[in-house]
C-alpha cells in the first residue's frame, strides 16, 4: 500500500506516522515512511530549523522535487509506504501547492489521507514551532484549503473514493485506524453515528455511548466525528464571554505539548463560529460518504424519549441517499418512527445484537483488495 498523509501546518503527522509506523512492526508489517520536510531539510543544510518555508519559491519547490524523486526510487518494491507531505501552503508567499503532478503520478499512490486536529491545537503547534501571526480564522481556512486540494488531487490521479479525512483523535490518537487504512485495508469502514451535544450532561447515556464507540473500533475502521469536536472550544467561549473573560482554557486532549491546558482568545473563537458549525456539517457528511455503512446508536434518555438528534437524523439519510448500509441500535421502549424504520437496513436492539450480525454477516474480515 503506497499512501500519502497530507495536513496542514501545525499537525505534527510526523510523531503521528511513527507511532503508525511502530505499531504496523508490531504487528508483523514493514512500513517505511517518508517525511519531505525532513528530507528538503537534509538537502538545505543551511536553512535553520522552522524558516524552509521563508525560502524563495523557486528553491523551495527544487528541494521539493529532489526529495521527491528520492522517495520514488527509493520506494520501489516495497510492501507499504507512507509519504508525509502537505497538499498547500498558506505562507509569506501566500497560497501555493507543495507537490508537483507528475512525480505523484510517478509515486502511484494507491490512498491518500488528509490528517486533521481539533484547531486551537493546531495553533498550539504552530505557534510553538514557527514564527507566525496566523490566527484560528488562518487556520480553520487553511485547513478547508488542505482538504480540498488532497481530494482534488486523489480524483485526478483516478482514486478519489480512495481519499480519506482522518482526525489525529481527540483524546486517544487514531494511530490504529491508520494503520488499519494502510496495511488491513480490506476492513469495512464505518460511521458511528451518535447524538453528542444535548446529551453531556447525561453521564450513564456519554458512558453507553463511549462503549458503542468503543466496540466498532474494536472491529472495523472507524471515522469517529467525536475524534475532531470544536464545538465544545466554541461553547466554552461563548460561556466565557457571557463572564467578561478574555481567554478560555481548554483540555489539550491528544496534543504531547505537556500542557494540562490550552489557553485559547475567546474573541479568536467567537470570530470562527460559522466556520466552526459549517465544517462540521461538511466533514461529517464526508466521513459518511467515506464509510461503507453507518451504524447509528439511538439511546434512551431519562425521560424514556429517543435520544435522536437533529444531526443523527441527517447523517442517517445522507447514507441512505448515498447508497450506504444503514443500520440503527435502538434503545428505547417506545417504536422508532417511518422515518428510521424505512431507511435502515436492519435495526436492533443493542450493540450486541449488531456485533452479532455483523460476524454472522463476515464483515470482520480482513481481506486485501488492492494486492499490494
Amino acid at each position: 500500500m503506497r499512501v500519502i498523509v497530507t495536513g496542514q501546518v501545525g499537525m505534527d503527522k510526523k510523531e503521528y506516522l511513527d507511532k503508525v509506523v511502530r505499531l504496523a512492526g508490531e504487528r508483523g508489517d514493514a512500513v517505511e515512511l517518508y517525511n519531505v520536510g525532513d528530507m528538503m531539510y537534509a538537502e538545505a543544510p543551511d536553512i535553520r530549523p522552522g524558516r524552509i518555508l521563508d525560502l524563495q519559491l523557486s528553491r523551495l519547490n527544487a528541494l521539493r522535487r529532489a526529495a521527491f524523486k528520492d522517495i520514488i526510487q527509493d520506494s520501489a518494491g516495497k510492501p507499504h509506504i507512507i509519504v508525509n507531505t502537505h497538499a498547500t501552503f498558506r505562507w509569506r508567499h501566500g497560497l501555493f501547492s507543495a507537490f508537483d503532478f507528475d512525480q505523484l503520478e510517478a509515486l502511484e499512490p494507491d490512498i491518500l489521507i488528509c490528517l486533521l486536529d481539533n484547531i486551537e491545537v493546531v495553533a498550539e503547534r504552530l505557534h510553538r514551532d514557527h514564527q507566525t501571526d496566523a490566527t484560528l480564522k488562518d487556520l480553520m481556512v487553511w485547513r478547508e484549503e488542505e482538504i480540498m486540494a488532497t481530494e482534488l488531487v486523489a480524483q485526478a490521479l483516478g482514486i478519489g473514493n480512495r481519499f480519506y479525512v482522518l482526525a489525529r483523535g481527540r483524546h486517544a490518537d487514531t494511530v490504529e485506524t491508520c494503520f488499519r487504512l494502510i496495511c488491513r485495508h480490506g476492513m469495512k469502514t464505518v460511521y458511528p453515528s451518535f447524538p453528542m451535544t444535548h446529551v453531556v450532561n447525561l453521564p450513564e447515556v456519554l458512558k453507553e455511548i463511549d462503549a458503542f464507540r468503543a466496540e466498532l473500533a474494536k472491529h472495523f475502521i472507524a471515522f469517529d466525528p467525536a475524534d475532531v469536536d470544536e464545538k465544545l472550544l466554541l461553547d466554552a467561549a461563548i460561556e466565557a464571554a457571557k463572564n467578561g473573560r478574555e481567554f478560555v482554557e481548554m483540555d489539550p486532549g491528544s496534543f504531547t505539548g505537556g500542557k494540562k491546558t490550552i489557553q485559547v482568545s475567546v474573541k479568536q473563537v467567537l470570530d470562527i463560529a460559522g466556520d466552526v458549525d459549517g465544517q462540521i456539517y461538511a466533514r461529517d457528511f464526508k466521513m459518511v460518504r467515506q464509510s461503507d455503512m453507518i451504524v447509528s446508536l439511538v439511546p434512551e434518555l431519562p425521560d424514556g424519549m429517543p435520544g435522536l438528534s437533529s444531526g443523527v437524523e441527517r447523517e442517517l439519510h445522507h447514507a441512505f441517499e448515498h447508497g450506504r448500509d444503514v443500520y440503527v441500535v435502538w434503545k428505547p421502549q417506545r417504536s422508532p418512527s417511518p422515518f428510521i424504520t424505512e431507511t435502515a437496513t436492519k435495526v436492533f436492539r443493542s450493540t450486541g445484537e449488531a456485533l452479532a450480525h455483523f460476524d454472522e454477516q463476515g464483515m470482520f474480515a480482513q481481506t486485501n483488495l488492492f494486492g499490494h
